[in-house]
């Protein structure tokens, strides 16, 4: 009698869910293992906030725009694929902070806003005398002593002071979580910062000692890779390769319930799947009211997102009479801007815009200041011209502008989140096991990290499974 099929079904279709699926399916395939995997995503299409306009020759992305080099999931990911031939590095140039209505470089040598070489960091104006004084400190502070949690600006503060966190650190770190530093934890974030710490007795030391030496900067290849054909582009070469007919789409799961040895999804279609285990590959925000009969995942609602909006602007070249050598600024809080931060994206990534255009994609919302996002497009444009105008000088009207909203989309590792994630974790173990998460909102936002966590619960369902498979022939 041949064994009977397994169920795993994969909820959420954004670089998560759809890696998720695509492993599971080609283990499947290669072990010719007894198991179906189903994808179920909401919307109307997979790739979550992986979206690529092209027009007019240019390439716009409306979410992410690249990926970390050095963390290899996603390239692995794209040569599987077979988009190897169309991965690029980012142009390598000079970034800006904007304080207090001027661009300064961000001084050489530093890493997220720590410096490590001495000499820029004296000679910058980003800093005021006492700021930089302040800033020795970290020579001879001891190690911070605690057994918790953290936020980013109270370590970065007491290590290095005020000037240095708002005129450096938190412009450059907001910029990726998009949050705030001063509710942001440390240990879901950084923790090699509070490592180094500990084992050098000196952000300053510890980081510069942990560094990859740069080569030279004619053989320096950017940190960042994208595909020149856009990054959705990635998304639907896996859409492809997902077995035939295991996508559905525009289908929401409205509830799982618990049935003995497996599970039921009770669909916003009427339908009802049967599991054996599942992949819940969905923000934070949509999993207590699937699994309203646990009370564990409570606190999925007290964490919050953030609603951030990108302004794509194209322009002839010749519009930016002020031109700034270098391929963007990112601004600090205390300046008076609604934009974040400014990508000269034609210079940071050739590829995306024709010869004499210029790409200009513009960053606005932030923990606090979200009402922007809420605006018309012409109103969202107006401002971010407003601000641009007052740094570049920009003749004109864009020839197109593109506009897109991520309404709570960026989760926030606030203090205490990974001992959150784990307690949660544990306590799916017990009650729900053969269901696992994977996702930005829990262990990383960047790409590889949502592709990480994807691969990693391809791991988990296959051993549940077959530790089920095994228990089965035990009592047989």
């Amino acid at each position: 009698m041949s064994e009977e099929k397994k169920t795993v079904i994969v909820i959420g279709g954004g670089i998560a869910g759809i890696a998720a699926a695509y492993y599971l399916q080609k283990a499947i395939r290669e072990q010719q293992l007894p198991i179906e995997c189903k994808l179920v995503e909401a919307t109307h299409r997979l790739g979550g906030k992986i979206q690529t306009v092209i027009h007019d020759g240019f390439v716009i992305e409306r979410g992410p725009d690249s990926f970390l080099a050095r963390k290899q999931s996603a390239s692995r990911l794209v040569h599987e694929v077979g988009l190897q031939d169309k991965i690029v590095h980012n142009a390598t140039g000079k970034s800006y902070i904007l304080v207090n209505g001027k661009l300064y470089a961000i001084p050489g040598g530093a890493v997220m806003g720590i410096p490590t070489k001495i000499g820029p960091f004296v000679t910058t104006g980003l800093f005021s005398p006492v700021g930089k004084l302040r800033a020795a400190f970290d020579f001879i502070l001891p190690p911070t002593k605690t057994d918790a949690d953290l936020s980013l600006g109270q370590f970065f503060r007491r290590r290095l002071g005020d000037e240095v966190v708002e005129n450096l650190i938190e412009p450059l770190l907001s910029g990726i979580y998009a949050g705030d530093i001063d509710q942001m934890s440390l240990m879901a974030t950084f923790p090699q910062f509070f490592h180094v710490e500990q084992k050098y007795g000196s952000l300053v030391l510890g980081t510069k000692r942990t560094t990859p030496k740069q080569e030279g900067q004619k053989n320096k290849k950017g940190a960042f890779q994208t595909l020149t054909t856009g990054l959705q582009s990635l998304v639907d070469e896996i859409e492809k390769r997902l077995e035939h007919g295991s996508v559905l789409k525009g289908i929401r799961v409205e509830k799982i319930e618990r049935k003995h040895t497996n599970y039921s999804l009770y669909l916003s279609n009427g339908d009802v799947w049967k599991a054996d285990s599942i992949v819940i590959a969905t923000p934070h925000q949509t999993v207590p009211s699937m699994l309203s009969d646990y009370s564990f995942f409570a606190p999925f609602k007290a964490v919050p997102s953030t609603s951030v909006a990108t302004v794509a602007l194209a322009f002839p070249e010749r519009a930016i009479e002020q031109d700034i050598d270098g391929t963007g600024f990112v601004v600090s809080r205390r300046s008076d801007y609604t934009i974040t931060a400014c990508t000269w994206t034609h210079k940071k990534w050739p590829h995306t815009a024709p010869a004499d255009k210029a790409l200009l994609r513009c960053y606005v919302g932030r923990p606090g200041d979200e009402t922007i996002v809420e605006q018309s497009d012409d109103e969202i444009v107006k401002v971010v011209l407003d601000d641009l105008n007052k740094i570049m000088r920009i003749n004109g009207n864009p020839e197109f502008s593109i506009v897109s909203r991520w309404k709570e989309a960026m989760p926030q590792y606030t203090v205490g989140h990974k001992e959150r994630i784990e307690t949660i974790k544990s306590q799916m173990a017990e009650h729900l096991p053969g269901v696992f998460l994977a996702g930005s909102s829990y262990e990383g936002l960047g790409m590889p990290d949502c592709i990480d966590q994807g691969e990693e619960a391809v791991k988990k369902v296959l051993d549940y499974l077959e530790m089920n498979r095994e228990a089965l022939k035990e009592v047989n």
